[in-house]
């Protein structure tokens, strides 16, 4: 009969403007909400609307017309909070996730509760990450086999081209791919950030296409791998190659990420536009020196980009991204760089990016506020 679906702010930025698939260009949490009831899958988890057919999506627009979906910012102190009950006559059911998408930690019929999990600090994380380092990531994609990873990224090169070339065909969002291609198809700076913001321009829009996500993310899942994807082709380098510094960049990207966490202020896909440079500095035989510097290079430039939501601009942001990582790398191999001092730059690669960890975590909470404050209008 009605639903209530009760988020933290984080959740309605990032929902607020972006269309959800398969609902004829409906956007923002009631349609996303209306899509799960109508033909959501739970066993599918992040594939949850995957299976739905034609007449489902005929149908989430006039269930919408006679079912009312509340929406409340929620009072919470986590980040990442979900919360959805609905309501037909005196029944109910209510379930929450937080920290991450699947992290089921309530379920409740009526006044029975079916589940309750102790909700922890480490909520949000899938994996401990603590191991990681920079040194440590580029050892790895040197010495690993590739066929541990040879699944799992190539269906992102498959997945994340696919939407990219998608996204490069068809009218989406602000076409920022398209117009970034225009005049520029044989520049291969150009290709690498116009098919990043292509496959962003589609995800963005309501293509209904799957991407390989990176931190909870499918903007910085096209970010870290698509660029590094169209160069490596351009260079012809192996399959072997190319799965290293897929594994380099994706890594990278997710180390970048931990400090900030799943969801705030900061943009992203600036994490992850310095992780596809890392990538190609790798794929020109660029050694840990190379890629410490391409990382520090990068995220020096554009450290501070806002992100106010998923939507239309997300592509133009990659597509700056990428531009920053690329220089940081054509910066340190014409013998430049940012040393410690220069602004948040700091000794030492794991320094630097526990100091951006700090500004987007801690740095830009307030902002965060201010950008949900503006976006739901208060």
């Amino acid at each position: 009969d009605r639903v209530l679906v009760e988020v933290s702010g984080n959740i309605i930025k990032n929902v607020k403007s972006v269309v959800v698939p398969h609902t004829g260009g409906l956007r923002g949490i009631p349609a996303a909400a209306a899509a799960g009831i109508v033909a959501g899958d739970a066993e599918a988890q992040l594939e949850v609307l995957s299976a739905m057919t034609e007449e489902q999506s005929a149908s989430i627009s006039p269930f919408l017309k006679v079912v009312p979906v509340e929406v409340r910012h929620a009072d919470t102190p986590y980040i990442f909070d979900i919360q959805v009950t609905v309501f037909h006559g005196p029944d109910s059911a209510q379930v929450r996730l937080v920290g991450h998408h699947t992290n089921v930690v309530s379920v409740r019929r009526g006044g029975q509760v079916l589940l309750e999990r102790e909700i922890s600090e480490g909520s949000g994380s899938l994996t401990d990450r603590s191991c990681l380092t920079v040194e440590g990531i580029v050892a790895f994609a040197d010495c690993l086999s590739t066929e541990d990873v040879e699944e799992v990224l190539e269906q992102q090169i498959r997945c994340n081209m696919a939407i990219a070339e998608e996204g490069l065909r068809h009218d989406y969002g602000a076409n920022i791919g398209k117009t970034l291609l225009r005049g520029h198809e044989e520049d291969l700076s150009y290709r690498m950030r116009a098919y990043a913001a292509a496959a962003s321009d589609a995800r963005m829009n309501g293509c209904e296409m799957p991407v390989v996500i990176n931190s909870g993310s499918g903007n910085q899942g096209i970010t870290t791998s698509v660029p590094v994807i169209v160069y490596a082709r351009e260079l012809g380098v192996s399959d072997e190659k190319l799965l290293r510094a897929l594994t380099l960049s994706n890594l990278t990207t997710i180390h970048e990420k931990t400090p900030i966490g799943r969801l705030s202020a900061y943009c992203g896909a600036i994490s992850a536009g310095a992780g596809a440079g890392a990538g190609i500095a790798y794929l020109c035989g660029g050694d840990y020196d190379a890629v410490i510097h391409t990382v520090v290079n990068a995220l020096a430039v554009v450290s501070g980009v806002i992100c106010d939501g998923a939507k239309a601009s997300c592509a133009a942001k990659i597509a700056t991204a990428v531009e920053a990582g690329l220089l940081g790398y054509n910066m340190y191999i014409r013998g430049n760089q940012f040393r410690a001092g220069d602004g948040i730059v700091a000794k030492g690669v794991e320094n630097s990016l526990k100091n951006v960890g700090r500004l987007g975590k801690q740095g830009m909470k307030e902002t965060n506020n201010e950008i949900i404050a503006i976006m739901v209008g208060c």
